[in-house]
């Protein structure tokens, strides 16, 4: 939408985020982590996402190559979460790179497949995960927040694998390559 608008992604958001401030500021904090103002080097992608859930705002920078295979590389995340007052940050930073891993390993290799009516996969041992190898490197920045806790006092942030990664390595796949990973079943 920021390309239609013909606008930076950043600045884009921050328009659309004006009457929320704990979006804003992560996007914000991403933003200066990020640097994003600086130009990436040649066959180098990265777009923004930001994403209010489970009672925490989440902005990631997230960079990217494809290569002449038209494989995804993931070089960097950058994250920027206000989950209120953070108790324990180290906590909360594990919690956010654990949940990046899973989302990447969602949105690079997530696939149930079926044989005889169920499903083949039965647990770690037969689903393809992001492999130690294949990691990007991964930068939490926590907001300064004196904001109540939104989440049960027994939850860090109370994070799924986090929903904002996929959609940007889809359109890279799609802007990029001519594989399109969705199928009819």
């Amino acid at each position: 939408m920021s390309t239609l608008a013909g606008k930076d992604p950043i600045e884009y958001r921050r328009i659309m985020l004006k009457d929320h401030p704990r979006n804003l500021a992560a996007l914000n904090l991403a933003n200066e982590k990020a640097n994003w103002s600086k130009p990436l080097p040649a066959g180098r992608f990265r777009g923004i996402s930001v994403h209010g859930c489970f009672g925490c705002f989440v902005a990631q920078v997230i960079e990217i190559s494809i290569d002449t295979n038209k494989k995804i590389h993931v070089h960097r995340v950058v994250c920027a979460i206000d989950c209120g007052l953070a108790i324990n940050p180290d906590g909360v930073k594990a919690q956010m790179e654990s949940g990046i891993v899973y989302g990447l390993t969602a949105a690079l290799y997530g696939e149930i497949t079926f044989e005889n009516g169920k499903v083949k996969q039965s647990n770690f041992n037969d689903y393809r995960m992001l492999r130690m190898n294949e990691m990007p490197v991964i930068q939490v920045s926590i907001v300064p927040s004196k904001e109540n806790r939104a989440v049960p006092e027994n939850m860090v942030c109370n994070l799924e694998p986090p929903p904002w990664l996929m959609p940007f390595l889809l359109q890279q796949e799609n802007e990029f390559t001519d594989y399109r990973c969705i199928q009819k079943i």
